[in-house]
């Protein structure tokens, strides 16, 4: 295997444009001229459908990324006195060069640990209960990433008892969504069912990693947060002149349930790679798989042995732990050729027994 294989498993960024939303996309094109920055047909019908699709009456933005969407919803939560209670291992935390303070002009981020980057009840009280003096960030949203971070997944229980503790504090919900098609795919449930029914205030629906060119959408369930939300979107630089190239490729997704197709393909892939290699000499599985993401630590000198056949995947967390990613498009021809690589340089690499 060389570096020009087509397909990796360092991110599900990697994938292309999934046939249907590049197909709205082009039809967008193809219908003239358009009215700009979101005052055009296919927003309008776009926004709709995504009414539809929560079965409630919610506000619907776009932006160009998962960094925007997290750190604009969660400035429209806080005041730069506030604090926003989440996992230390979520993105918000680690991963958005301080987006989400920067925006929200100061507010702290919280961080409780976890075992399997999911927050629960009793971290949330802990935080809540811990200062109440005018000396400490006043508590205000709390953020779970659905799914999570270590490719686990809040169940509908879950993430209702973490809305409960919520709203006992008098705390919004912030869901980070990037990858909540694979959530609902895994869950098997009516998406509204871990959200507003829930109790989440606040979706960032990830639309990128499961086949979108571009774009994510912020999703107020209660619409009162959305309140001037437009004018953060402008001054933060993600208001689209043509809007309708962000807004269209949706249709593509949510038509016909495309996004829940894509996402249970990458979920299966995920499943079908940790079975073929969850046996492997030196091989330890981090996470249980939940959804697209398999975490394994592997012998440095195997992490070198694949790198060097070409494979790309991301050691962020540790030395030898490795997330391998699959995504809409993922081969199951791509998963075994990988899993056979992966077994074969375990076996190669098996420490000696003297």
């Amino acid at each position: 295997m060389t570096s020009a294989m087509t397909q990796q498993f360092a991110s599900d960024n990697y994938a292309g444009v999934c046939p249907p939303a590049l197909q709205s996309f082009l039809a967008a094109n193809a219908s003239g001229h358009e009215q700009a920055y979101g005052d055009d047909k296919w927003t309008e019908q776009v926004c709709e459908r995504m009414r539809e699709l929560f079965q409630t009456d919610c506000e619907v933005f776009f932006v160009f990324n998962g960094t925007a969407a997290n750190s604009l919803s969660l400035a429209s939560l806080c005041q730069s006195y506030h604090s926003v209670i989440c996992s230390e291992l979520a993105h918000i935390e680690t991963d958005e060069c301080g987006g989400p303070e920067f925006f929200s002009h100061g507010s702290k981020l919280l961080t409780a640990k976890t075992d399997n980057g999911k927050l629960t009840p009793d971290a949330i009280d802990a935080i809540v209960r811990k200062r109440s003096d005018v000396h400490f960030p006043k508590p205000r949203v709390v953020s779970i990433t659905q799914s999570t971070e270590c490719g686990t997944v809040y169940s509908v229980e879950e993430v209702r008892a973490i809305a409960t503790m919520a709203k006992r504090h008098h705390l919004s919900v912030h869901m980070d969504g990037a990858r909540f098609a694979n959530a609902v795919a895994a869950l098997n449930v009516h998406p509204s069912e871990i959200t507003w029914r829930a109790g989440v205030d606040v979706l960032c629906f990830g639309g990128t990693k499961n086949g979108l060119p571009v774009g994510e959408a912020v999703v107020f369930f209660d619409k009162h947060l959305a309140r001037e939300f437009e004018y953060r979107v402008k001054q933060a630089g993600q208001l689209a002149s043509k809007m309708r190239f962000i807004s269209a490729p949706w249709l593509g997704l949510i038509d016909n349930d495309v996004w829940i197709r894509n996402a249970a393909h990458a979920n299966q892939m995920a499943a079908l790679l940790h079975s073929l290699i969850q046996s492997a000499a030196g091989l330890k599985v981090l996470f249980e798989p939940q959804a697209n993401a398999v975490f394994v630590e592997l012998p440095l000198p195997v992490i070198d042995a694949l790198r060097g056949k070409g494979w790309k995947f991301y050691t962020f967390i540790g030395a030898g732990g490795c997330r391998l990613m699959c995504s809409w498009d993922t081969l199951e021809a791509t998963v075994r050729t990988f899993a056979a690589d992966i077994v074969a340089l375990c076996n190669q690499h098996q420490p000696t027994e003297l």
